[in-house]
């Protein structure tokens, strides 16, 4: 690969600011805590674990509304 090639396009890893905390994304969704939680345990909303503590990319909250939304309309 010479000097004058672009670089291979890759998905954009998370950074510390792109993650929310629980409670940032309780407030984000106007859920409750048991709520929030109750989506991440069943997958809906991906997240990754911390030792003890959920980090949720933006993108997954991103992709949990969109997915939501389309579930919604095709109702």
């Amino acid at each position: 690969m010479n000097a004058q090639e672009p670089a291979p396009t890759r998905r954009r890893l998370s950074t510390p600011e792109e993650l929310l905390t629980v409670p940032q994304v309780m407030a984000r969704l106007r859920l409750g805590c048991s709520a929030v939680y109750d989506l991440l345990r069943s997958g809906q909303l991906a997240s990754i674990t911390l030792g003890r503590a959920h980090r949720i990319p933006t993108h997954a909250l991103t992709d949990f509304i969109r997915t939501r939304l389309e579930q919604e309309a095709a109702a």
